[in-house]
């Protein structure tokens, strides 16, 4: 190959350098990493919390499978109901006569200008009993009766706070591929930088702390007012008082979602995620944008050169390069995070998410209103 290659093909081949990187030092050795020990201490008792708005049928659905978690040690199990007009109230005050460890919060206003899960979880933090704690939410499901005793195993690491995983459920459609390859790569980002020592956010989904942590970042205080960040932004809070972050990324530690069932519902749900990210710190901001950055700049170089007169050679070889390398890279974390996508799929799904994500910067820079439920 000719070394007098043009700008264009060695920025091309710059930002598959970048890609790469990340995977060897991440990605890779993350997806490698021995089985977490399927024994350990199991001898804390546990605060497992539920916020739920209008929730009825989920919580249905998952408070039998949250009763049913086997954990020698005992948990409580804090449902708060936030201003929920549904029989929220009615079905969980039944369950606290049959089981004397369901204890419900009612939460009936929201002060103004608070964003109301973040108040709904304070109010069941305070009425919660034991220090460690663990979070869900209503439309999600455990994975399996052993996540609780999974999730607890990561603070004998030894941690203050343990970030856990959530997979959508698997379902017909191209949406849903999408929708479970930008989960798995969100995942495989965090968890894995995570594990190299720089933990920088987590989901609720899945997401244990102590009660000490959410009195050293004083809760919620530094963005009560921001509608998203329950959980990513108080890692970010957490990390700066040098809390100790572990990871929990055993298949029977996960928690599993309903996805969004249209374009429109989970364009609305991730403009809500990615607003959290401007509240990072700068380092965080750096290494996350460093990697979605040259993604973006390999697609847009490669489209552009596409239509110009450079040498197709090494544009080919680039291009086939990254193809073949980074969705093997993926297939990989599918298997260690049981999130598998079929192999073929996996480059459109990279190639759609990344040109989705830049819409969704666009669209947060040009218009900020969110919504909540």
């Amino acid at each position: 190959m000719p070394f007098s290659l043009s700008p264009a093909i060695w920025v091309l081949l710059a930002a598959v350098l970048v890609q790469l990187c990340y995977a060897a030092y991440y990605f890779l050795p993350f997806a490698r990493r021995p089985p977490e020990p399927t024994a350990g201490p199991d001898d804390e008792p546990v605060s497992v919390l539920v916020c739920a708005h209008n929730e009825l049928e989920n919580l249905r659905r998952l408070l039998p499978l949250l009763l049913q978690q086997d954990y020698p040690a005992g948990f409580e199990l804090v449902v708060i109901d936030d201003r929920s007009s549904d029989y929220t109230f009615l079905y969980v005050q039944q369950l606290t006569q049959y089981y004397p460890h369901v204890r419900l919060v009612t939460v009936t206003s929201t002060p103004d200008g608070l964003a109301p899960k973040k108040y709904a979880l304070t109010l069941g933090i305070k009425t919660s009993r034991h220090p460690r704690l663990l979070f869900t939410d209503a439309d999600c499901i455990p994975a399996t009766n052993q996540w609780l005793r999974y999730m607890q195993r990561g603070f004998s690491q030894p941690a203050d706070m343990v970030l856990g995983y959530s997979a959508y459920a698997e379902e017909p459609g191209f949406l849903n591929k999408l929708i479970r390859f930008e989960t798995l790569l969100s995942g495989a980002q965090y968890l894995s930088f995570a594990w190299r020592g720089q933990p920088y956010m987590g989901v609720g989904r899945n997401l244990g702390y102590t009660r000490q942590v959410f009195q050293l970042t004083k809760g919620f205080a530094s963005h009560i007012r921001s509608l998203s960040g329950d959980d990513d932004l108080l890692v970010q809070d957490a990390v700066q008082r040098g809390v100790r972050v572990a990871v929990v990324a055993e298949p029977g530690a996960h928690t599993l979602s309903e996805p969004a069932a249209t374009w429109g519902a989970w364009w609305r749900q991730k403009r809500r995620h990615l607003s959290a990210g401007r509240s990072y710190r700068l380092a965080d901001r750096a290494r996350i944008g460093a990697f979605i950055g040259s993604n973006l700049l390999f697609y847009g170089m490669a489209i552009g050169l596409l239509f110009s007169h450079s040498d197709w050679v090494p544009l080919a070889t680039v291009c086939l390069l990254r193809t073949a390398a980074m969705p093997a890279v993926y297939h990989q974390l599918g298997r260690r995070l049981d999130n598998r996508l079929p192999l073929m799929w996996l480059p459109v799904l990279d190639a759609v998410y990344f040109f989705y994500y830049l819409a969704l910067g666009i669209s947060l820079f040009l218009y900020r209103t969110l919504r909540w439920k």
